[in-house]
């Protein structure tokens, strides 16, 4: 019986290579490029390439895409994203936000994030842990606020507003969200 794969998002055991996805393009000639979609690494590659070029296209960008990751640093288990919660809270929110727990979830794909008051809970997609820093932390202080003020009054977006990066992270999940409504990927428009 073979081992069961981990779910998109979820840790996976050190050192152990990330679940790979090789897309080829037709229209791609020479370029190779490599990005995270959740979990996954993605490597795009010129649809020519032999198997054995895949291969080894495939190592590289994939160590580049770890190394890459391991330098940003940022919260990637949810203990460590619980901490960035409480850091992000102390910054801006004065320390008011409290959540009983935070963590990644994989069965969020219309949402960045979302947050039950009630239980003190933040969840955030997946889908962010391959975003800047930057955004991910404007989603965990969206979800804070949520604890402190349940709707998107006008007292909910002035403690939003606190992050410095709002206007620019809302941006550029908007942008994403787009990207993604139209089918376009880091490659290029669709073929």
């Amino acid at each position: 019986m073979a081992p069961e794969a981990p779910r998109p998002g979820s840790p996976r055991p050190s050192g152990s290579p990330p679940p790979v996805e090789v897309r080829r393009s037709a229209r791609r000639r020479k370029t190779v490029s490599a990005f995270w979609e959740g979990g996954t690494a993605v490597v795009a590659i010129p649809a020519r390439f032999t198997k054995a070029e895949e291969k080894v296209w495939v190592e590289r960008m994939v160590e580049r895409l770890e190394r890459d990751r391991s330098r940003r640093g940022g919260p990637r288990s949810d203990e460590a994203l619980m901490t960035r919660a409480a850091e992000l809270s102390e910054l801006f929110l004065d320390g008011q936000a409290r959540p009983e727990t935070v963590r990644w979830v994989t069965n969020q794909s219309t949402r960045w994030g979302s947050c039950t008051p009630g239980e003190r809970s933040i969840r955030l997609s997946h889908q962010l842990q391959g975003m800047p820093q930057w955004v991910v932390d404007y989603v965990l202080v969206h979800e804070l606020a949520h604890l402190l003020v349940a709707g998107h009054t006008p007292k909910f977006w002035a403690l939003v507003e606190g992050y410095p990066r709002t206007a620019e992270a809302k941006a550029f999940l908007a942008g994403v969200a787009f990207a993604a409504s139209r089918g376009l990927t880091p490659e290029g428009p669709p073929a």
